[in-house]
């Protein structure tokens, strides 16, 4: 079951990354994630005024902490999309599992297969390439502050997929979602308003979409297939993170 829901998460986080593509079109950047957080926030509601919203102070802290590090990662993640090929920030995102592997061994004990190891292999080889053919379209790799900013989201998207395998031994899958999307608006809110507002008028202006609900209920499916799917006690964080990055096919 748990393969299953990988799977459908990795067709929402497809979903997902054409959406936010289409959303930061010309336009800026934090606001477009606020109201990301805050439509996501309001999808989950209901939860804070049930039995499934209720956890103590630790349960509070580790999704707190999970909402800076899915946001910081969000953050290096939409800065570099806007000013990136779809097609160039997908493939590196679809580095992660290498990394989230590395940890899962570490970390978790994970081992893999002959199959996911060659699999494994191919991503490696995969970003090399891309690095050459990139540069031939004028990308850089070495020398291009937004490849580094989308590298950094890789990371930090690594790093929170190891934290979550951990995290969802302890808590149910309801409870993270919706509180670590509610501490998710209140950073944003504090970082638009410090950030943004004060210089709106001198920085790229913020324009609707509708595909900015659209971002909040593809990521809102993808995470919730996700989490259930690390709840289940066989499933293998290395392997998950394999099949989620294959959303790069439905951004190609």
């Amino acid at each position: 079951m748990w393969l299953l829901l990988a799977f459908l998460s990795a067709a929402f986080l497809g979903l997902y990354d054409a959406s936010k593509k289409q959303a930061l079109k010309e336009n800026a950047v934090l606001p477009v994630l606020w109201l990301n957080t805050a439509f996501s926030t309001l999808f989950f509601l209901p939860i804070f005024f049930s039995a499934q919203g209720v956890g103590d102070p630790s349960a509070h802290l580790m999704v707190f902490l999970k909402a800076v590090i899915v946001l910081s990662s969000w953050i290096f993640g939409y800065f570099g999309l806007k000013h990136l090929p779809l097609t160039i920030v997908g493939p590196i995102n679809a580095t992660r599992p290498v990394m989230v592997l590395l940890g899962a061994m570490l970390l978790f004990g994970e081992r893999l297969n002959l199959w996911q190891w060659v699999g494994v292999l191919l991503s490696i080889f995969s970003l090399l390439l891309l690095s050459r053919s990139s540069r031939k379209e004028g990308v850089d790799f070495g020398h291009n502050r937004w490849i580094l900013l989308v590298a950094l989201s890789a990371l930090t998207g690594a790093m929170s997929g190891l934290y979550d395998r951990f995290i969802m031994t302890h808590l149910e899958p309801l409870f993270v979602q919706g509180w670590y999307n509610l501490y998710q608006c209140l950073l944003m809110t504090l970082i638009v308003g410090t950030l943004w507002w004060p210089s709106r008028h001198r920085t790229t202006p913020f324009r609707w979409s509708w595909a900015i609900p659209l971002i909040s209920l593809t990521l809102t499916l993808a995470d919730l297939a996700y989490l259930k799917a690390l709840r289940e006690q066989e499933a293998m964080i290395s392997v998950v993170s394999m099949i989620r990055r294959s959303s790069v096919i439905i951004s190609f």
